[in-house]
């Protein structure tokens, strides 16, 4: 039998994306480019698992807004925040199969653009994002740091969290962002990342002592 994609050489494999069995340079090739691969793929996961991690090279171009210091003291003292933005982020991409990477740091580069122009200038702007599924995890953004400040407001009775460490949170996100995705057009490597981290679909943000610490340097 001959490979379902390329029907030239000879199939060894099954292949989750199409369902039918293709031979491996196209599994190779193909391998979130032109095919929406499962997470649960074994073939997926064991190239995941050798990967080597992006280089300087992989990122030229990208926006990591190079000019935002965010330092380990930072890391350290807002480990909740960065577990409520992560959980933020796993919500939206649960909720929608259809997001990959690219979906999630188009959002979050939005995201953070904004609040890098209200930190620097104090005006209101929100950069316009291209799809729903960016909207939407755009929102369960806003909706975590809306409730994160509430929070802190009923515990401590004042909000301390500035917008600047806000920005210096969601840099933080876009740079491991870009560090964990492929950086294929289908990768949905760091969403599985995301989604690993809270198995469970319970809030991080009321009870944030019991959390224990889950965010990953890239």
């Amino acid at each position: 039998m001959s490979c379902a994609i390329c029907e030239t050489r000879k199939e060894k494999r099954f292949c989750l994306a199409v369902h039918g069995r293709i031979c491996p340079q196209c599994c190779g090739e193909q391998r979130e480019v032109t095919l929406d691969c499962p997470s649960e793929c074994v073939y997926l996961q064991q190239a995941r698992a050798h990967e080597k991690p992006r280089s300087a090279t992989d990122l030229e171009g990208a926006e990591l807004f190079l000019q935002v210091e965010v330092g380990d003291q930072f890391l350290y003292e807002r480990e909740h925040l960065l577990m409520g933005l992560t959980f933020a982020l796993s919500k939206a991409a649960r909720a929608d199969r259809s997001l990959n990477d690219r979906d999630v740091i188009a959002a979050l580069t939005s995201i953070t653009k904004s609040y890098e122009t209200l930190v620097n200038s104090g005006l209101h702007y929100e950069t316009p994002t291209t799809s729903l599924g960016q909207q939407a995890i755009a929102t369960e953004v806003q909706t975590m740091i809306k409730e994160y400040r509430e929070a802190e407001q009923k515990h401590m009775g004042f909000v301390r969290l500035r917008d600047s460490e806000v920005l210096r949170a969601l840099v933080f996100l876009v740079r491991m962002a870009h560090a964990r995705t492929s950086g294929r057009s289908r990768s949905r490597a760091f969403i599985d990342f995301l989604v690993a981290q809270f198995p469970e679909n319970k809030s991080v943000i009321t009870t944030p002592q019991e959390a224990g610490s889950r965010i990953i340097a890239p």
